[in-house]
C-alpha cells in the first residue's frame, strides 16, 4: 500500500485544532510539567513517550484523577512484563465514572436504545442512586475486593450499573454477550470463579426474542463458586427458584461508598478470542484503565460533558468497556442492544440521528456493507451533530474512507482506530488536531512509544514491520488470570523482543507520523520473503460486488513451495465463473501487485468468524495444514462452526 498520498482527505480548521481538548492540555503542560509549546501533536507525542513519569502525572492531574492516598512515585519498575505505576496510590474507578452526578444530576448519562430505536434516558442522579443501591446489596452478599462478579447481559444499562457497583465495591468485573452460548461463557466464567452472575432471561435481536433461560441454567449449574444469582427480566419472566430480582437490589435510596483501593487492583477480566485455545483471562486494573481512558477518550477522542458517545458494541467485546468509560469524561453514553442492521442496513445512522451522537463507533465491516448497500446516510438523516465517525476491528479500507467522506459529510473527521483487548484501548488511531489521509491512521497515541520494527528489531519508516510498543502502558495487563508464573503472558507478547511488547499485527508507519494496519503478522503472508497483510488483500477485492466476503490464507508447503488461495463468499446472484475469476485476478494486480495474486480463487459458504466478528485466518490456516478440528480451533469461539467443515474437507481432498 501506498504512503504517498499527496493532499489529506480532510483537515481540522484553526477554530477546531484551538478549541481541541489536547490543544488546551499541550498549552497546559508547557506551563506545568515543560512540555513543548510548539511544534504541535509531534512533539507533544515525542515529549509523552520520552518523560514518560512526567507525562502520565500530568494526565492524572489535568483530569483530576482524585488519590485518597498519594502515590509515593509515577513508575517504580518499567520493565515489560511487570511495569509498577503509581506504588502506593488508592482509588476507586467507579468514583470517578459518577462525578458528574454532583454537578449535572438532571442531565442524562445514558441513553439506551432497543430495535424500536426511540432513546431513553437514565439521569446521572439516577445511574448513581442504583449504583449505591445495588453496591450495599453486594456487600451484604458478602462480595468483597478481588471477588469476581459476572454478568451474562446485552448492552442495557442494567450492565452499566452491575458493573459500576462491583468496582465500588473492590469486585472484578466480567462479562460476555447473551449471543454467547453456553460452552463459551463457562469457558470464559469458569477461569475466574464468579460468586455473582448477573443474568438476563433472554435478549431481543433482529425482530425476535430469543430465551437463554436454558442457558442460564446450564452456567448456575456448571458454575459452584456462585453465592448468588441475579435476574434481569428483559422477555417479562419471572425469576428462576433461587435467584434475586433485580428491582429489589436496586430500589433504596443509597448513596454509592466507594472502597479505595490500590492502583493495580483489577478492575475486570476481558478475553482473548480464544479461536485455538482457551481465551486468555486478561486482567487489568483500577488505575491503568482510569488514566487510559481519561487519555484515550478526553484527549483523542475530545469527549467531554456537551458530547454523546455512541459505540455500536456488545457487553462481550472491549469495545463496551471503553464505551462505558465514556462516563469518566462526563458524556452521556449510547447503548444500543439489538441487531445493527435491523430493520434495514442504515439501522446505526438512525440510532446516531435519534441520540445526537457526536462521536459515533461502529467496525469497518458496517461501513464497508453500508457502501455496497447504496445506504445514504446524510439524505436521509440528520447527521450535523456527528462530528466523527470512529471505526475499528479491522483496518477501514481507502474506499471506506472516501465513502464517509462523500455521504456523511465533506467536513468530517473519520477516525480509523487500532488496539486490543490486551490493553483495552488504541496504539494509534484519533488525533483531533492532525489531518486524515486515506487508508491511514492519523497517529500513534499519545504515552506510546509505537514502532514497526523488522526481524532484527530495527525500526522501520515507510516499510511494513512487526507492531511493537517500547514502553510500559498503565492499561496493559497486571496479569492473566491463572498464570501464576506469568509464562502466558509473556509468551503471548515478549518472546520475540524480550522487554518489548509485539502486539501481532504488521503495521507501516509512514515518514508524516501516521500509522498503516496491513492485518495480523501471525498469519502473515509471506512470498519469496516479502511480508504481505491480508487486510490489503480483502480491501481490493471486496470491492468487487460480487463478493461479500473474502479469506485469504498463505501455507508453506513440505517441498518448500507455497499455497496461498483466496476463498471467496459471493454476493445473491453472483456466479464464480471465468470472468469474475479474471477480474478478482486482474483487480489484485492493478491494486497492489502480482505477487498479491492467490494461487487459487475457491467459492465457499462462508467467512467463519470469531464471537466478535473477526475473520479467523490462524484456525483456518491449521486446519488447511491437516491440523484436526478439534486441536485448531476452539469451537465456542466461532460464530459459525458448521462453515469450518469445507476447509477441513478441503484439507483431506489436498492430502
Amino acid at each position: 500500500m501506498s504512503t504517498a498520498n499527496a493532499l489529506p482527505l480532510w483537515q481540522p480548521d484553526p477554530e477546531r485544532i484551538a478549541r481541541a481538548r489536547i490543544t488546551e492540555f499541550q498549552s497546559w503542560a508547557a506551563r506545568h510539567h515543560g512540555a513543548p509549546a510548539e511544534g504541535g501533536y509531534a512533539a507533544l507525542h515525542r515529549w509523552s513517550v520520552e518523560e514518560l513519569e512526567t507525562f502520565w502525572a500530568a494526565v492524572a492531574q489535568w483530569f483530576d484523577v482524585r488519590f485518597s492516598t498519594p502515590p509515593d512515585r509515577v513508575l517504580a519498575d518499567r520493565s515489560m512484563p511487570g511495569a509498577r505505576w503509581f506504588p502506593g496510590a488508592t482509588l476507586n474507578y467507579a468514583e470517578h465514572a459518577l462525578r458528574a452526578a454532583a454537578d449535572r444530576p438532571d442531565a442524562p448519562a445514558l441513553l439506551h436504545v432497543d430495535e424500536t430505536h426511540e432513546p431513553r434516558p437514565v439521569t446521572w442522579a439516577e445511574l448513581s442512586r442504583q449504583v449505591g443501591s445495588l453496591a450495599a446489596e453486594l456487600r451484604a452478599l458478602g462480595v468483597r475486593p478481588g471477588d469476581r462478579v459476572s454478568g451474562y447481559l446485552p448492552n442495557v444499562p442494567q450492565a452499566v450499573v452491575a458493573f459500576l457497583a462491583t468496582a465500588a465495591v473492590g469486585g472484578v468485573w466480567t462479562s460476555c454477550a447473551p449471543d454467547f452460548g453456553a460452552r463459551s461463557v463457562l469457558d470464559r466464567f469458569q477461569q475466574v470463579e464468579p460468586v455473582v452472575l448477573f443474568t438476563v432471561d433472554g435478549y431481543r435481536y433482529g425482530g425476535k426474542e430469543h430465551d437463554r433461560r436454558d442457558v442460564v441454567a446450564e452456567l448456575r449449574r456448571e458454575l459452584p463458586t456462585l453465592r448468588a444469582v441475579v435476574h434481569i427480566p428483559l422477555l417479562g419472566t419471572d425469576a428462576p427458584d433461587g435467584a434475586l430480582d433485580w428491582s429489589a437490589l436496586t430500589s433504596a435510596g443509597t448513596e454509592p461508598v466507594f472502597d479505595q483501593v490500590p492502583f493495580d487492583h483489577p478492575l475486570w477480566v476481558l478475553y482473548s478470542s480464544g479461536t485455538t485455545g482457551l481465551p486468555k483471562a486478561i486482567v487489568q486494573s483500577q488505575g491503568g484503565i482510569l488514566l487510559e481512558h481519561l487519555k484515550q477518550l478526553g484527549l483523542h477522542c475530545d469527549l467531554g460533558p456537551d458530547d454523546r458517545f455512541f459505540w455500536y458494541t456488545s457487553t462481550g467485546w472491549m469495545m463496551w468497556n471503553f464505551l462505558v468509560s465514556g462516563l469518566l469524561t462526563g458524556t452521556t453514553i449510547v447503548l444500543y442492544d439489538g441487531s445493527p442492521g435491523y430493520p434495514d442496513t442504515a439501522a446505526q445512522w438512525r440510532i446516531a440521528e435519534r441520540t445526537g451522537a457526536t462521536l459515533y463507533g461502529t467496525s469497518a465491516a458496517y461501513v464497508m456493507a453500508c457502501r455496497k448497500a447504496g445506504v445514504h446516510p446524510a439524505r436521509d438523516f440528520d447527521l450535523s451533530a456527528v462530528q466523527c465517525v470512529a471505526t475499528t476491528g479491522s483496518p477501514l479500507p481507502p474506499d471506506g474512507f472516501q465513502w464517509l467522506h462523500d455521504e456523511v459529510r465533506d467536513d468530517l473527521w473519520i477516525a480509523s482506530v487500532s488496539g486490543g483487548t490486551d490493553v483495552c484501548s488504541c496504539f494509534a488511531g484519533a488525533v483531533p488536531t492532525l489531518p486524515v489521509y486515506v487508508g491511514e491512521l492519523q497517529a500513534a497515541c499519545l504515552g506510546t512509544d509505537l514502532q514497526s520494527w523488522d526481524p532484527a528489531g530495527r525500526p522501520l519508516t515507510d516499510e511494513v514491520g512487526e507492531l511493537v510498543v517500547t514502553n510500559p502502558m498503565p492499561s496493559m495487563p497486571v496479569h492473566f488470570w491463572n498464570d501464576p508464573d506469568g509464562s502466558r503472558y509473556h509468551d503471548s507478547y515478549f518472546d520475540v523482543y524480550p522487554g518489548v511488547w509485539r502486539h501481532g499485527d504488521w503495521i507501516t508507519v509512514t515518514s508524516r507520523g501516521s500509522v498503516i494496519i496491513h492485518g495480523r503478522s501471525d498469519s502473515t503472508l509471506n512470498r519469496q520473503g516479502v511480508r504481505m497483510g491480508s487486510a490489503d488483500i480483502y480491501e481490493a477485492v471486496e470491492r468487487l460486488p460480487e463478493i461479500r466476503e473474502s479469506l485469504v490464507i498463505g501455507i508453506e508447503q513440505p517441498d518448500g513451495g507455497y499455497w496461498m488461495p483466496l476463498f471467496v463468499h459471493l454476493a445473491p446472484g453472483a456466479t464464480l465463473d471465468d470472468a469474475l475469476l479474471d477480474r478478482i485476478k486482474r483487480t489484485i494486480r492493478r491494486e497492489l501487485s502480482p505477487r498479491h495474486v492467490p494461487d487459487e480463487v475457491i467459492e465457499v459458504p462462508g467467512i467463519p468468524h470469531t464471537l466478535t466478528g473477526k475473520r479467523i485466518e490462524v484456525p483456518v490456516k491449521r486446519l488447511l495444514q491437516g491440523t484436526p478440528l478439534e486441536k485448531a480451533v476452539n469451537p465456542g469461539s466461532i460464530d459459525n462452526l458448521d462453515l469450518l467443515a469445507f476447509y477441513e474437507d478441503l484439507a483431506r481432498k489436498r492430502a
